[in-house]
């Protein structure tokens, strides 16, 4: 079990653990938020946000506002190389200091760094790949998403779980509420956004001021009217173009840091099926499909994610998988370090 899951535990009260499984998504999109959220937990809006602002500076939220939905705000991709040891920090720099790579991780395979470019166009996005290219002289395994089965990383974390949701099945207490299903991810998409619309993403693509009234803090900068504010950022929610507005958990410091992305070789004409059958398994977090690479020696074509407190429990569901409902070759690439994350963010947009 992990030791860091018990010692933020004892820094929170139970009115801070309501707000942290409670407000991960659904967070109000009115004029003053916090008043709402007080009310929710009976205390004051200064005190909810008082909150709010002691668990983003403990690292419990890694940030507090929109998660982008990249696949339909433009292109995006998953992509990794194969950094030799001697290099393996220089090639993390060049790679990190691209605004438009928002999460990147060691994980212990032959394809040892693994990370995610978001741009507002593909021909953007496979400019940055061939610059990432030639500046490192690594060949890049490039693996956009191609369906979309489940992606939800929201759930309880004040808790004992070994595993992310082991006493959460889906649908309870708000959580694995996302729909599972094959919906298919197009490379050349965009958000179809008007001129304000792109401006306000590109505004909060970092998240919310953390104040009594974020939305009317939006408005200032962007010379603009808070309703229109309001109005802009329920049209991005209606677009899928924000996925949720809440409160970011950060997971690793929650104690879920035996995260382990496993990748397997489904037979094509099987692969929608089992996709949305594993999508809908509880402990399951992220599901999709991504193109196999034989040029690369990649034959891998549906990726599964599972977050745990516990190594031995995260391996004991993947066994699980592989002997109940995915009986293929696989293989089990645990993330060893995170060498950035944070939220997706453009340059501009399309």
């Amino acid at each position: 079990m992990s030791t860091q899951s018990s010692d933020w535990r004892e820094s929170i009260d139970d009115v801070d653990a309501s707000i942290i499984d409670g407000f991960q998504s659904g967070f109000p999109v009115v004029p003053r938020p916090f008043r709402v959220l007080g009310e929710a937990v009976n205390v004051s809006e200064a005190e909810a946000l008082e909150r709010v602002e002691r668990l983003y500076e403990r690292g419990v939220f890694r940030r507090f506002g929109p998660v982008l939905n990249p696949p339909v705000i433009g292109s995006s991709t998953l992509a990794a190389v194969q950094a030799p040891e001697d290099r393996f920090d220089e090639i993390t720099d060049v790679i990190n200091a691209y605004p438009q790579i928002n999460h990147n991780y060691r994980r212990d395979h032959e394809w040892n760094m693994w990370f995610v470019v978001t741009a507002g166009s593909r021909q953007r996005r496979d400019e940055i790949l061939d610059d990432i290219e030639t500046r490192t002289g690594c060949t890049i395994l490039n693996l956009p998403m191609l369906t979309d089965f489940y992606i939800n990383l929201e759930f309880p974390v004040v808790n004992a779980d070994r595993f992310a949701r082991e006493t959460d099945g889906p649908g309870e207490s708000g959580f694995g509420s996302t729909k599972v299903d094959a919906t298919r991810i197009s490379e050349d998409a965009t958000g179809d956004l008007s001129e304000f619309e792109a401006e306000l993403l590109l505004e909060i693509q970092s998240g919310f001021p953390l104040s009594r009234t974020p939305y009317a803090d939006i408005a200032a900068t962007l010379d603009a009217d808070v309703p229109d504010v309001v109005a802009g950022i329920e049209r991005l929610l209606d677009a899928g173009c924000i996925k949720r507005i809440g409160c970011v958990v950060n997971h690793i410091v929650t104690g879920f840091d035996s995260n382990c992305m496993v990748v397997w070789d489904v037979d094509d004409e099987e692969l929608d099926e089992r996709g949305v059958a594993v999508g809908d398994l509880p402990y399951v977090t992220l599901c999709y499909h991504r193109p196999r690479r034989p040029e690369l020696d990649w034959e891998y074509n549906l990726f599964t994610m599972i977050h745990g407190r516990d190594a031995a429990a995260v391996d004991e569901k993947i066994d699980e998988l592989a002997a109940e409902h995915l009986p293929f070759d696989h293989e089990r690439l645990y993330s060893t370090e995170t060498l950035k994350q944070t939220g997706a963010r453009y340059e501009e947009l399309v």
